[in-house]
């Protein structure tokens, strides 16, 4: 299974943007538990972040026959981005929502997911291991196959 996960903007913040909501660790540990837990699980992982809305749309249609599967964590974007819905229905691919916090914890505006509209499943609330029970979810969908 080769699983593309894309982080949205301001993921490359993280240990220095609002600590007391998403932690002390910084992007490279994330990067660093996601390949490991890849390993662990048998999985291949490609992992971009982009502080871009147009990157995104275009890195999940590029998925598209090269990815089983798409763990997107789309940031911001996920309360605000038709472009990134639209690009996950018109390639059909199995999109996993993933968020550190949990967005219906939070201000109201944050509670609603254009990303959830095309998602298969969401976690969230986990911090890194939001990423890890959406690797997990997807390699044993995998093996009952």
């Amino acid at each position: 299974m080769k699983i593309l996960v894309l982080n949205g903007p301001n993921l490359n913040l993280l240990g220095l943007r609002e600590p007391e909501l998403y932690g002390a660790k910084t992007y490279r540990e994330l990067e660093a538990e996601i390949r490991d837990s890849a390993a662990r699980l048998a999985v291949e992982v490609e992992i971009r972040q982009s502080n871009h809305e147009g990157s995104l749309v275009d890195w999940i249609q590029e998925s598209r026959g090269v990815f089983d599967a798409i763990i997107l964590n789309a940031a911001a974007y996920t309360h605000t981005s038709l472009a990134i819905l639209d690009a996950i229905k018109a390639v059909k691919a199995r999109v996993i929502e993933v968020h550190l916090t949990e967005p219906n914890e939070r201000e109201e505006f944050r509670r609603f997911s254009y990303v959830s509209l095309g998602a298969e499943k969401r976690f969230s609330g986990l911090g890194f291991g939001s990423y890890i029970a959406a690797m997990e979810y997807l390699a044993k969908g995998r093996d009952s196959q």
